[in-house]
C-alpha cells in the first residue's frame, strides 16, 4: 500500500476520536477552539480538520494498522532482516544520497530513511496479517482435497527427454516444426517400449538430459514440489513401474517417464500447515486484489466503526483505488 505524508500535522488523538466509537454516518466535531490566531481572526480546530482529513486518508489508514497490528505481529529477527535486505536493495541502485531519498519520496512518500524504515516494517506486518487470515478462513474442504490430489510420498523414477533442436533466433514457423519433431520422437521411443525395449537402453541412446543419461535416466527420489509441475502430475498419476504412453511436455522438451517407486504420503495433520501455506500462496498468486480485500476484512472483523461519513467514504474510495489499479496491473501483465 502506497504512503502518503500529511504535509499539515494531524494530531493522532484528533483522529482516534473519529474511530473506534460506534455510529455511522454523522460529522464529528473536534473542536472549535482556534489552534492559530492572528489579527484577521483565527483557524479553528475542526476547520483545519474538515479542510485536510479526507487527503490524508492513507495516513489515517497507517494509523489503523498501527493500532491493530503492533501488538499482534511483534518485530523480530526475521523483519529486521527483511527490512534491512528492502533498503539495501534501493541503496545499491541509488547510493547518492541525494538521489535516493528522493526515489523514497517518489515512491514510498518517506522523508528520509527513518521514515522509509517505519514504512516498510508496517507493510510487513500487514502481508503477516493477511497470511494469516487467508490460511485462518481456508475451508477444510479445501484443504483436504490439495491434500487428496496434490500431497504424494517421495517419488522415484527415470526419464528419457527429447529437446527440440532450433536456434534461438528462428522463425516461429521453424520453432513449431521442431517441436512437432521432438514430440514425434518422444512417441517413436514409446512405441519402442510398447514392443519391449528396455528403458535404460532407450534413455542411454535417445535422453537430451546429460546428468542423468548414462544412468538409464534415472533420477532417483524426489518430492511433488522438486519438479516442475507437469512432470510431477504425470508421475503421480502413473502406477509403479509404468511409464507414460503419451510425452510429457514441459519447459524443458517432451519427457518419457518411467515410475520406480512411491513412499506412503505423510499423514494430513502432519502437512496442514504445509498445504494451508501453499494455498495461501495459489490463492494470493491467482488473484491480485485479495491482498487488499484481505486488509478490509481483516479491518472489518477487528471491530473499526466510523463516526465520520466523510472518512468512511474516503477510506471506501481509497480502498476500492488500490483493488481497481491491482486489477489492471494484472491485466497488463497477462496481456504482456
Amino acid at each position: 500500500m502506497k504512503n502518503k505524508k500529511i504535509i499539515l500535522g494531524l494530531s493522532a488523538l484528533m483522529i482516534t476520536a473519529s474511530l473506534f466509537t460506534t455510529g455511522c454516518g454523522k460529522k464529528v466535531e473536534i473542536s472549535k477552539k482556534a489552534i492559530v490566531g492572528f489579527e484577521e481572526g483565527e483557524i479553528k480546530a475542526n476547520d483545519f480538520y474538515k479542510e485536510i482529513k479526507t487527503d490524508n486518508i492513507s495516513r489515517l489508514i497507517d494509523l489503523i494498522d498501527h493500532k491493530l497490528l503492533d501488538e499482534k505481529f511483534k518485530t523480530d529477527d526475521e523483519e529486521n532482516e527483511s527490512v534491512k535486505k528492502q533498503i539495501d536493495s534501493i541503496k545499491s541502485y541509488y547510493s547518492d544520497e541525494s538521489q535516493f531519498n528522493q526515489v523514497i519520496k517518489q515512491y514510498f512518500g518517506a522523508e528520509d530513511e527513518k521514515d522509509l524504515e517505519k514504512i516498510l516494517r508496517l507493510e510487513y506486518k500487514r502481508e503477516q496479517a493477511v497470511n494469516k487470515y487467508i490460511e485462518e478462513h481456508l475451508s477444510d474442504d479445501e484443504i483436504k482435497k490439495y491434500y487428496d490430489e496434490k500431497i504424494h510420498g517421495e517419488m522415484s523414477a527415470k526419464h528419457i527427454l527429447i529437446t527440440a533442436d532450433v536456434a534461438a533466433d528462428a522463425s516461429d514457423d521453424d520453432k513449431k516444426d521442431a517441436e512437432e519433431k521432438a514430440k514425434e520422437k518422444a512417441k517413436e521411443i514409446i512405441k519402442k517400449l510398447d514392443d519391449g525395449k528396455k528403458f535404460d537402453d532407450l534413455a542411454k541412446k535417445y535422453s537430451k538430459d546429460e546428468s542423468n543419461a548414462k544412468k538409464g535416466g534415472d533420477l532417483g527420489k524426489f518430492s511433488y514440489d522438486d519438479m516442475v509441475s507437469e512432470f510431477s502430475e504425470a508421475c503421480a498419476k502413473l502406477k509403479v513401474n509404468e511409464y507414460t504412453k503419451e510425452p510429457v511436455k514441459t519447459q524443458y522438451g517432451y519427457h518419457i517417464i518411467l515410475k520406480t517407486g512411491e513412499d506412503k504420503k505423510k499423514e494430513l495433520k502432519d502437512v496442514k500447515k504445509d498445504i494451508q501455506e501453499k494455498l495461501r500462496k495459489e490463492k494470493l498468486d491467482a488473484d491480485a486484489t485479495l491482498y487488499y480485500e484481505t486488509l478490509k476484512n481483516y479491518r472489518k472483523d477487528n471491530g473499526i466503526t466510523w463516526n465520520d461519513s466523510a472518512l468512511k467514504k474516503a477510506y471506501e474510495k481509497y480502498m476500492n483505488d488500490l483493488v481497481e489499479s491491482a486489477k489492471q496491473q494484472a491485466s497488463q501483465s497477462t496481456q504482456q
